[in-house]
């Protein structure tokens, strides 16, 4: 029996400045050597694309509402050209918009690539990727631009501190502190950070080391953040 992993893939790894194509081909390689043992759900977020569309339409007064949707377009936009990086035996080619038809893309095909499935309030694709780790009962990898969880954001701060692993308690408790913005960009987002306690979702925060990718997928020791107990 496969096991299903589901990764929230950020759109800082996406579409930083500039298209990440070295990364992104070889986040597809990666994958392609696990579908033996695993099936995977990649959940796109926004990234610079979804800050810029916010940005402007925050100029013009727009309501939060609006500017969600604007980010949440953004990430399936993202989703669709990962969807393209794959091979249609290996991917789903029609970008689902509810749990329900992830869940059936997943009995089809290796991997399922989604972005934000719907408008909720104060939330992100993070959310969205919590959300399918505890509706199909699996371990969840949160990839972002940053090596995992510090105690203050690395980098405003040389002498922020690395946190290897942490509670659930403790994590939502961080992630509380830090006021929602349509486009945030703390390491996992406030709603997610309460999916994961509530449900009690073991979770890893890492950077764009596709190694460390892989330590966890081979459950060796990996470079990054732990969520749990």
């Amino acid at each position: 029996m496969k096991k299903t992993m589901v990764i929230s893939l950020g759109g800082s790894l996406i579409v930083p400045e500039k298209m990440n194509a070295p990364f992104l081909i070889k986040f597809v390689k990666t994958l392609r050597k696990y579908y033996s043992k695993y099936k995977f759900i990649v959940v796109c977020g926004g990234g610079v694309i979804a800050r810029k569309y916010i940005s402007t339409l925050k100029k013009q007064g727009k309501s939060k509402k609006e500017l969600a949707e604007a980010g949440i377009r953004a990430t399936r936009m993202n989703a669709q050209f990962i969807m393209q990086m794959f091979t249609k035996k290996e991917a789903n080619d029609i970008l689902p918009l509810t749990i329900k038809q992830v869940k059936s893309s997943l009995g089809k095909n290796s991997v399922v690539i989604c972005g934000a499935l719907r408008f909720e309030t104060n939330s992100t694709s993070d959310s969205t990727a919590a959300k399918l780790s505890n509706f199909l009962k699996t371990d969840f990898i949160n990839m972002t631009n940053v090596q995992g969880l510090f105690d203050k954001d690395p980098k405003k701060h040389k002498d922020a501190k690395f946190i290897k692993s942490i509670s659930w308690k403790e994590f939502e408790k961080m992630a509380l502190k830090i006021k929602y913005q349509p486009g945030q960009n703390f390491v996992l987002d406030q709603k997610a950070s309460m999916i994961i306690k509530k449900n009690k979702i073991r979770t890893y925060l890492i950077g764009p080391d596709l190694v460390q990718l892989e330590n966890i997928l081979k459950g060796k020791t990996f470079k990054g953040t732990l969520i749990f107990s």
